[in-house]
């Protein structure tokens, strides 16, 4: 037992902290627009099944394989090297992405107080940005332990505002007008009368508000005791589903549909102002503040954790995972932080980069999500033997049915933008493999994927250029 390793709380921590960034500060406005408060309960629970057989695949894969380490050691051990690699690289991709989503939104946060930012896009809000993430960067260098240390305060910071606003929102509510148009089909404010256009256009922005709940798996190597990865997964994913879903559903008791849609973002914001005030608003534009900071600090490491353990594994080059003084992968968090650097500088270019960012990171990661569902599918049949092994088939079953829904949900321009980003990663997959085992030849199932992968990397840059895939 590794005494100075990551405990069970702040695993927990982790999981929440890693998930709660800026969608459920979006919620409002966002899910007003496109859906009635029924169709977004019916959402919830197809999300809520969908993410829990998640939650519980990578509970299993933890405690049945204890001697993996990293989510794309699932993909390795079940499909090989070229799978582990596929996994992996989606999954850091999708994790700095993601960053981009977070610098957008908190700085826009910032400009309640500061309007010169407000916008979230323009050459002092970038600066601003810029300052935060190598801030970051800086401070995870000083050692991930103690990163992960200081990100359980702030998660309990960030969780004080949500809770404040349930609080008013459940002495505020009125029953009446949760329930005058329940299903959306009175009013004629929105063009989709019918439930399930309601239901499939909340599940997209509910998955996005997931990502993270691996955080406690990927971290499970520094853990105390590695099993608490586990129970920390399951825990912080119900205490995520019940926390989202009472959120979103309570502003329908204080304003109606077409009311919360005219919110500006981020709308919790805003309507906590008009419920107590322009202090209401202050106070919740602070814990988005700290909840954005508490996500990007968690997301600054599991993108450097997952190169340092792929290098470790030989997917990666070795110095990849050259580590400091400290303990910390240095040379991965500098690698990473160039690429959030540049993809900043892009938001002058497109007036959509919290929407693109938030899209694309959701559609690299179910690349890695569905690769752990079918291993689990893998692993469930070769044990049929152990007593849960049917139980444990049909979770993988559902969780990797929901991720591949959620490709549908995605957009497959975003699948295809995604794909350019493995362009260059393959080259660096073979660099490792040709180090680690001599004059290495890509097996033929890896030349094939490869091939698939540039056409799809092409068809996304002729999109570009035509005009057929906007970023």
């Amino acid at each position: 037992m590794n005494k100075k390793g990551i405990s069970l709380p702040m695993l927990i921590a982790l999981v929440i902290s890693s998930s709660i960034g800026t969608a459920i500060f979006t919620f409002t406005s966002n899910f007003a627009k496109v859906a009635a408060p029924g169709p977004m309960l019916i959402a919830w629970g197809i999300v809520g099944i969908g993410i829990l057989a998640l939650a519980l695949t990578f509970s299993n894969l933890i405690n049945k394989r204890p001697d993996l380490d990293g989510i794309f050691a699932y993909a390795e051990a079940g499909f090989g090297p070229f799978a582990g690699f596929l996994s992996g690289w989606g999954y850091w991709l999708s994790a700095w992405v993601g960053n981009v989503a977070f610098a957008t939104i908190l700085v826009s946060s910032i400009g309640y107080f500061l309007p010169i930012f407000k916008s979230g896009q323009n050459i002092p809000s970038i600066i601003l940005a810029s300052i935060i993430a190598w801030a970051l960067n800086w401070f995870v260098s000083r050692g991930v332990e103690s990163a992960t240390a200081v990100n359980t305060i702030v998660t309990i910071c960030k969780l004080i505002p949500l809770f404040v606003f349930m609080v008013v929102a459940i002495v505020m509510f009125n029953g009446h007008l949760f329930t005058a148009d329940f299903w959306g089909n009175i009013h004629d404010n929105f063009s989709n009368h019918l439930v399930w256009p309601q239901v499939k256009q909340c599940v997209m922005v509910m998955m996005w508000s997931f990502v993270g709940i691996e955080g406690a798996t990927m971290m499970s190597s520094r853990a105390r005791v590695k099993s608490d990865a586990s129970k920390a997964t399951i825990i912080g994913v119900i205490t995520l589903i019940l926390l989202y879903s009472i959120v979103s559903l309570l502003p329908y008791g204080y304003y109606d549909q077409h009311q919360l849609a005219q919110l500006p973002q981020p709308s919790l914001v805003y309507l906590f102002s008009h419920m107590v005030g322009p202090i209401g608003g202050a106070f919740m534009s602070l814990g988005l503040v700290i909840s954005i900071l508490g996500a990007w600090l968690s997301w600054t490491m599991l993108p450097a954790e997952t190169v340092l353990l792929m290098s470790e594994a030989n997917l990666l080059p070795k110095y990849f995972a050259h580590k400091n003084r400290f303990g910390a992968p240095n040379t991965a968090l500098l690698i990473t932080q160039v690429l959030v650097q540049l993809f900043l500088c892009s938001l002058l270019f497109t007036n959509q980069a919290y929407n693109f960012a938030a899209s694309l990171c959701t559609a690299a990661i179910v690349i890695t999500y569905c690769f752990v569902a079918a291993y689990q599918i893998k692993h469930s049949i070769q044990n049929w033997q152990q007593k849960d092994a049917k139980w444990q088939l049909f979770v993988g079953v559902v969780a990797i049915a929901f991720q591949m829904i959620g490709i549908g949900l995605t957009g497959i321009q975003y699948i295809l933008l995604a794909m350019i980003a493995y362009i260059p990663g393959i080259y660096f997959y073979r660099q490792a493999r040709q180090v680690a085992h001599g004059k290495h030849k890509m097996a033929k199932h890896e030349i094939g994927i490869t091939i698939l992968i540039a056409g799809c990397a092409i068809l996304a840059i002729s999109g570009l250029v035509m005009g057929k895939i906007s970023l």
